[in-house]
């Protein structure tokens, strides 16, 4: 690369590319009634079972009071619930309710046929070759 100025413009052209292709900039990801980050969130809670908010905020790098709007929102909806922590008195856990791992499910199910329908017309070794390629940029990333 020439310099850190050519490097910085080629990778937000493939960042404008890649948040397109995929829709992340809709208001509404894969045309569901949530945003990514109601999204992301309902991917946390659901991988962590039951979580903290903190823990959220973490995994998340989210501002508290933006994650607090967001859980208010899935909490109305029904999709969350909240329960008292046993070691924390301060704290709440935070679950998926049924009807929150139902949407959950299904934009789960949604956003893998969406990468299918972006990566099955390439042949298995193609497709191996743009998942080693992207496993290359976290690892370049993570360990700056």
């Amino acid at each position: 690369m020439k310099d850190t100025k050519t490097a910085v413009r080629e990778i937000r052209a493939f960042n404008r590319f890649y948040t397109d292709i995929i829709g992340l900039l809709d208001a509404h990801l894969l045309n569901s009634a949530y945003s990514l980050s109601e999204v992301r969130t309902m991917y946390e809670i659901y991988t962590g079972k039951s979580v903290q908010a903190s823990q959220i905020m973490t995994a998340m790098h989210i501002d508290k009071s933006y994650l607090s709007r967001i859980l208010k929102k899935l909490e109305k909806e029904e999709l969350i619930w909240k329960m008292p922590s046993e070691e924390d008195a301060r704290a709440s856990l935070i679950s998926l309710t049924e009807k929150g791992l139902k949407v959950f499910k299904t934009l789960n199910k949604a956003s893998d046929e969406q990468i299918d329908g972006l990566i099955s017309n390439l042949s298995a070794g193609r497709q191996q070759e743009l998942v080693d390629h992207m496993k290359a940029i976290q690892e370049i990333l993570q360990h700056k």
